[in-house]
């Protein structure tokens, strides 16, 4: 008998153990717990250690921590008749437990099915270009959608992304073929671009070279101008210098010596080999000036100062003193007993023949 007292009391201990148990709950920090006691709402449960009346009592946990979503890919078709496949992700945060849990029955399964259909009214409204780099548009108009429907349900939309657009196989050729085209249409252009601007650079060049090929000729004539210019300029000065020093030499001469002086001359002219002899002067002035060197008398009027040239006398140095005047003399004499009047004759008769 004692026994199954003893029995007893250990079964009833252990049910009021396990009674016990049953009615223990521990919420986390990051969920909120949902009380219903007989199929009513008595509010919400805090974290942390709670009992709740075992068997009568329900404890719905929900999770506010941000989770993600898959969104399984599906074909949409765009504006412009391409079909695409298209996936997405989305975050989502329970703000009221009570919504989530009573006004929907599963939120998660109700935000992908709203994502799905919502993206696919989306995408028809786009060309498939614009499907392929207007992601950040259909991320913001995704997510101002489902957050506006999903509010209702206590969750919040976070943030939406485009996982992946992925055309089937024939666009997918056809925007290979559109891509390698555009690229060579670029490279086309890229080259017809480099040969304009090789063209316009060596055209460049060739003017600027000829500027300076017909720069550098115009310096050099003119330089050779200037050169020659100077040396006219030069032997100009020198041929004047020289009739200055022949003007001032012959100055102290009379024109007996000149007579002489122009017969020597004839009789060089005379002892070369050529038959014919150009006189440069004329024949009657030489034949009047050696008559009268032989003996015909003319007055030698003194010459008018304003005739004589105005030369300066620098250029001849010192002027022959008495001594050099004398020795002057006397080899003219000498030069005049040396001419032969015979001479003079048949000269004269030559030039006359």
């Amino acid at each position: 008998m004692a026994l199954i007292d003893n029995f007893v009391t250990i079964v009833l201990i252990l049910i009021i153990v396990f009674i016990f148990a049953r009615g223990v709950v521990i919420v986390q920090p990051y969920q909120q717990g949902l009380t219903i006691r007989l199929g009513t709402y008595t509010g919400r449960m805090n974290p942390g250690f709670r009992w709740v009346v075992p068997f009568i009592t329900d404890v719905i946990k929900l999770d506010l921590r941000t989770q993600v979503i898959d969104v399984p890919s599906q074909e949409v078709i765009t504006k412009d008749n391409s079909p695409t496949n298209v996936d997405a992700i989305i975050y989502v945060r329970v703000m009221d437990p009570e919504k989530a849990f009573f006004e929907v029955a599963a939120y998660k399964s109700a935000t992908v099915a709203l994502a799905q259909t919502s993206l696919r009214g989306i995408i028809g409204d786009m060309e498939l270009d614009e499907v392929l780099y207007n992601r950040d548009l259909i991320n913001t108009k995704l997510r101002d959608m489902l957050d506006r429907e999903t509010d209702q349900w206590g969750v919040k939309v976070e943030r939406v992304e485009i996982k992946e657009v992925d055309p089937i196989g024939a666009v997918k050729q056809a925007m290979t073929e559109q891509t390698s085209a555009e690229r060579e249409r670029r490279a086309a252009i890229l080259r017809a671009d480099g040969e304009k601007r090789a063209a316009i650079l060596k055209a460049e060049g060739l003017r600027q070279s000829m500027i300076l090929e017909s720069e550098g000729e115009r310096q050099s004539k003119i330089l050779r101008a200037e050169g020659e210019r100077q040396g006219k300029i030069l032997m100009a000065q020198g041929d004047a210098q020289g009739l200055r020093i022949l003007a001032l030499g012959a100055r102290p001469l009379d024109k007996r010596a000149i007579t002489v002086l122009s017969l020597e001359a004839l009789k060089k002219m005379a002892e070369g080999e050529s038959t014919k002899i150009v006189l440069p002067f004329e024949l009657t002035s030489l034949i009047k000036q050696s008559a009268k060197f032989l003996g015909a008398t003319e007055d030698l009027h003194d010459e008018d100062p304003k005739d004589v040239m105005e030369l300066s006398e620098d250029i001849l140095g010192d002027m022959p003193g008495k001594d050099a005047i004398h020795s002057a003399k006397e080899i003219l004499k000498s030069i005049e007993a040396d001419i032969d009047t015979s001479d003079i004759k048949m000269i004269g008769k030559d030039k006359i023949e």
